[in-house]
Parts: C-alpha cells; sequence; structure tokens
C-alpha cells in the first residue's frame, strides 16, 4: 500500500494521544469515585459494574478516527481486475475461387458477412485485426476497438488471384503477438491473449510461407486457429481468355488444409458458420483473459469502513448505556 499524501499520517498520531487521555480520565474518574465513597460501600450504590463493556464504543471510535485519517492521507493499492484485453484477427480468403456464386451472392461476400457478424458479437474491449490473402497477405486494418474501421476494411476486400493460406496465417500470427512487421516487442511484455479466425474455401494455393510453418508458429504462441470453411461442391468460376472464350473451373472447397490448422492450434473447424460457431472463438479467449493489477486510490474504502466503525460505536453506546460516546 502507498499514500498520495504520506504527510497526513502524522494525524495518527492523535490516536494513541487520545487512547492515552481515555486512559487517563478513566483512572481520575476511578479516583474521583473512590474519594466520593468508601470502595466497600460501592456495591450498595451502584447495581452493577459495566466492565469491559464500557470501553468497547471507546475503542471503536478510536478505530473509525485512524481509518478516517488515514483516509485522508489517499492510500493506493495495487487491486487485481479481471483483464478483457484481448487480440482476434480475421484472416479472411480473397483468392479467386472466392468469387464462385454457389454461396449466394458469392463466396467473398458470404465470407464477409460471416466477419461482419462474428464482429458484431464481440465485446467492445476487443481490438480487432483484418488479413487478406489472395497471393500474398497484407494487413487490412491494423488491431484496433473502432467497429466501423473494421467494417470498412472487411467491405473493401476484392477478389485475387492465389491462395497464400500460409502467409495469411502467418500475418495473422504475427499481429496477434504485437510484431507485425517483424519487430520484436519490448523485453518483459506479453502481447494480450488472442485468437484467429480463418474464412477460406481451401487449401494452400501459392504464397512465401509454408503452412505447416504458420501452424508451428501460431502453436508455440499459445494462439487457437478458428477456420471457417465457405462453398460447395458446384462451386464454379469463369476465367476469361483471349478471343473471348470463357473457361468455366470447377472450385470445390477443400477442408483439409483448414482442419489441420484449427486441430492443430486448439481451436475450432466450421463449415458454413452460424453465430453459434463464431461465438466459440471469443468464448475461448474469455476461458484465457487473466487479470492485470492496477493502482487506484482506495480512499473511498477507509471513509467507508469509519462511518460504519462511527455508527456502531454509537449504537453500542445508545443500546448499552442510553448515551452516545
Amino acid at each position: 500500500m502507498s499514500f498520495a499524501s504520506p504527510a497526513a499520517l502524522w494525524a495518527l498520531l492523535l490516536v494513541p494521544v487520545a487512547a492515552a487521555g481515555y486512559v487517563w480520565l478513566e483512572r481520575r474518574r476511578v479516583r474521583e469515585v473512590a474519594s466520593f465513597a468508601a470502595p466497600g460501600l460501592l456495591p450498595n450504590v451502584v447495581d452493577h459494574v459495566p466492565s469491559w463493556r464500557r470501553h468497547l464504543p471507546a475503542g471503536i471510535l478510536l478505530l473509525a478516527v485512524a481509518a478516517f485519517l488515514l483516509g485522508f492521507a489517499r492510500p493506493h493499492a495495487r487491486l487485481s481486475q479481471p483483464s478483457e484485453e484481448a487480440t482476434v484477427v480475421i484472416a479472411i480468403d480473397s483468392s479467386h475461387s472466392m468469387a464462385a456464386t454457389d454461396v449466394a451472392p458469392t463466396r467473398l461476400a458470404s465470407a464477409q458477412a460471416s466477419a461482419r457478424q462474428f464482429l458484431a458479437g464481440l465485446p467492445p474491449a476487443y481490438r480487432v485485426a483484418v488479413v487478406d490473402f489472395s497471393t500474398r497477405a497484407q494487413l487490412a486494418a491494423a488491431p484496433t476497438t473502432d467497429r466501423a474501421f473494421v467494417r470498412a476494411a472487411i467491405g473493401a476486400l476484392r477478389i485475387g488471384e492465389a491462395t497464400a493460406l500460409g502467409d495469411g496465417l502467418a500475418t495473422a500470427v504475427a499481429v496477434v503477438r504485437g510484431t507485425p512487421q517483424g519487430v520484436k516487442p519490448p523485453a518483459g511484455q506479453k502481447p494480450p491473449p488472442g485468437a484467429i479466425l480463418v474464412i477460406s474455401d481451401g487449401a494452400q494455393d501459392g504464397g512465401r510461407v509454408k503452412l505447416a510453418t504458420a501452424i508451428t508458429e501460431a502453436r508455440r504462441a499459445g494462439i487457437p486457429v478458428f477456420t471457417a470453411l465457405i462453398g460447395t461442391a458446384a462451386g464454379v468460376v469463369q476465367v476469361p481468355h483471349l478471343g473471348g472464350y470463357t473457361e468455366r473451373i470447377q472450385v470445390p472447397p477443400d477442408p483439409v488444409a483448414l482442419k489441420q490448422a484449427a486441430t492443430q492450434t486448439g481451436g475450432g473447424f466450421f463449415v458454413a458458420p452460424t453465430a453459434t460457431d463464431l461465438s466459440a472463438v471469443y468464448k475461448n479467449l474469455k476461458s484465457r483473459l487473466g487479470t492485470t493489477r492496477k493502482d487506484e486510490e482506495i480512499t473511498v474504502a477507509f471513509a467507508g469502513a469509519g462511518a460504519l466503525l462511527l455508527l456502531a460505536s454509537a449504537a453500542l453506546s445508545v443500546v448499552w448505556f442510553r448515551r452516545v460516546p
């Protein structure tokens, strides 16, 4: 415990002075009684001696004064409070196959809708980031509590080419760890807990980072990866060629890589995720939130304790002796 106004603690010396004064007055009262009547005659004058009960209200009153004086010194204490700091990264696949219309209106639009639904259910204190990956991965929105900014970043995603799933996951892991640009955090600074939600339609196609490497990094960092599969076996994309020829390419979803990422990191795998599925992500985060120790002024606690002791002293004095100390 510390005090913002330690000089006020000198006033506590008044408490032992008051206690000494009370003892002196009590002894003086006994001497005056003895001079008024012989001790042997007291039982004929007084029915009973209140003994220790006579001193209890005064003792409680002194404790109340001590509590008030401590409050004047503005005490501070380091209190443990539940932490609400967490980072969630939504990694969305914007590869060419996400243009398929088997999930209306398109797979990408469906993924964006799921991301917005997930965002709406997150506690306001959680920071959220968006990673967009196709041929390469990029940070579309840095971690922030500004939900409007995150929704705008989700809505701005556009169709690309390949599926750099490993790059997308590796970038998301770096964001949760606070090292999106490869810069190490200060020594001893532990990033808040985090989780990753990957919304995609399948396996890795291109990119510089192998999926297995990204999964290993997530596992080492203790970051669960939740994956949501978008698409059906009827998925088809149209690829225009020179001469006006349009090629129709089947793009069925491939759950193998997504299941692997979820299983090996302690996350979960969903197909066409529902609101209940998406809520599992922040339920997992909530279970891993720890506590933070903050310096708080506790003057009110001492003032409240003093007031209660004062009332207790007055109540005992009134009930036992029909007077206020």
